[in-house]
């Protein structure tokens, strides 16, 4: 059984971004557990609309080589990672080893500074696009984009979406 990696902020993570991609891998049968920078005993994450997740995992005990694929949520909390040098670790080990390396909202910026995305097409909130193109991707304006093992989106209303290419590209 495969097995996804949700990264998600502490506070304001977007709430459709996380729980219906999960929702979508679930009923595909796939295994996720969700990190953050917060650990299970340290309080629920809380999302932008009051969704509560409580993280299996905190960012820094991850192993990338327990899991197929990493997924970074979106929303304004993400922005926690986008100069998190252990995020940039994470995305650039996954990568690395071929594995699912997608982010959906203003997330792509995360593997933007983690340099994954240099000469890569990608997609990211429109406010962000050009924080995607100073660091070598090649912005594409469309709700959802994949490029070899990278699959970024461009906020909650290509959820759905994001969470079945994830799913077709576990396949």
């Amino acid at each position: 059984m495969a097995k996804i990696l949700f990264i998600i902020a502490s506070k304001e993570f977007r709430d459709p971004e996380y729980f219906l991609p999960k929702e979508i891998l679930e009923k595909a049968g796939v295994e996720t557990q969700t990190a953050s920078s917060i650990g299970k005993d340290e309080g629920p994450a809380v999302g932008a609309e009051g969704g509560e997740v409580t993280p299996d995992l905190k960012i820094d005990e991850i192993q990338a080589e327990a899991f197929d694929g990493i997924v970074f949520v979106g929303g304004t909390g993400s922005q926690e990672y986008f100069d998190n040098l252990l995020a940039h670790q994470l995305a650039q080990d996954f990568a690395g080893q071929g594995k699912i390396v997608a982010a959906i909202c203003v997330a792509p910026v995360i593997l933007a500074n983690a340099g994954v995305l240099k000469g890569k097409g990608a997609t990211v909130f429109s406010s962000q696009s050009q924080a995607l193109q100073d660091k070598g991707a090649n912005f594409i304006d469309e709700a959802v984009v994949c490029d070899g093992n990278i699959i970024t989106a461009n906020g909650p209303a290509a959820a759905q979406e994001f969470g079945e290419k994830i799913v077709e590209s576990l396949k």
